[in-house]
């Protein structure tokens, strides 16, 4: 590793966003933000009630040092789609962390959906992604993360580096959802059976709503017919949350495996059709 390479010092960028809602129209009140982070003018596909936003990292990708902290925050009633234009990609580094960090605040009535494309860790990346949802009574939350552990297409494996994984969702000051992973390059955890199976694309999604516990059973089991075209999925229903799981070789596969769940959860949970963002296809 070249001496000004380890002494580089990380870029730091930071965004917050607060959303509110008047007159059944979300608008963005508050934008701040430092360093290499940006969002698109705002989007309303789906009519004035939900404010749509592109989440833009113009450098394309996270070194050792570089950190990311996006901070959003939901007045009552606004409705917020948060996406971003392609896959996060994390380079080898010198050992030092790379972090990327979300918290988000959301009040009664609001509804926030958290879509990113996949996040690609290169061999000899050290990566932390950290994820803290807060969430009145009646807000409502829905949020993926998809990992690849290597470039397979350029025939790389996952054999040096560390992903560190931190998840947590409240409700009204109650936990409901806490998840922590450590992943070693080239451990043990990458081809145990009971955790990664040799599989380079682990992936999970997240449905937080008081309506969830009031889901039939007979519409829950159509859920779970669901099926991935490349690899596993599985998902499952607890006490005001749905969690969906995905190993395989294919982060398209996983992609569109939570599409399919997310089409038929959100007028489910949140009273509207899910409508694909349209930089998804581009």
């Amino acid at each position: 590793m070249d001496r000004l390479d380890i002494a580089r010092p990380g870029w730091a960028g930071r965004i917050h966003l607060r959303y509110g809602a008047n007159m059944g129209r979300t608008r963005l009140e508050t934008a701040r933000h430092e360093g290499p982070l940006r969002i698109q003018k705002a989007l309303y596909p789906e009519g004035p009630e939900v404010c749509q936003h592109i989440l833009l990292h113009p450098p394309g990708g996270l070194v050792a040092g570089d950190s990311l902290d996006i901070d959003v925050e939901l007045g009552r009633h606004a409705r917020v789609q948060l996406t971003t234009p392609g896959a996060g990609k994390w380079y080898r580094g010198d050992g030092r962390m790379a972090r990327q960090s979300l918290r988000c605040r959301v009040h009664a009535g609001a509804v926030l959906e958290w879509l990113p494309q996949e996040s690609i860790l290169f061999e000899g990346a050290s990566a932390e992604l950290e994820v803290r949802v807060e969430l009145d009574d009646d807000a409502i939350f829905f949020g993926w993360d998809m990992l690849c552990l290597g470039r397979r297409g350029a025939g790389e494996a996952f054999r040096h580096g560390v992903v560190r994984i931190s998840t947590e969702v409240e409700r009204g000051g109650r936990c409901l959802w806490w998840e922590r992973g450590r992943i070693e390059g080239g451990g043990s955890q990458l081809d145990a059976p009971a955790v990664l199976a040799g599989q380079p694309v682990c992936a999970s999604f997240l449905c937080v709503a008081e309506a969830v516990d009031r889901l039939d059973t007979a519409w829950l089991a159509d859920c779970r017919r669901l099926r991935p075209a490349v690899g596993e999925g599985a998902m499952t229903r607890l006490p005001g949350l749905i969690v969906a799981r995905y190993l395989g070789t294919d982060a398209r596969a996983a992609h569109a495996y939570f599409v399919s769940l997310w089409q038929r959860l959100r007028p489910a949970v949140a009273g509207r059709e899910a409508l694909l963002p349209r930089i998804w296809a581009t």
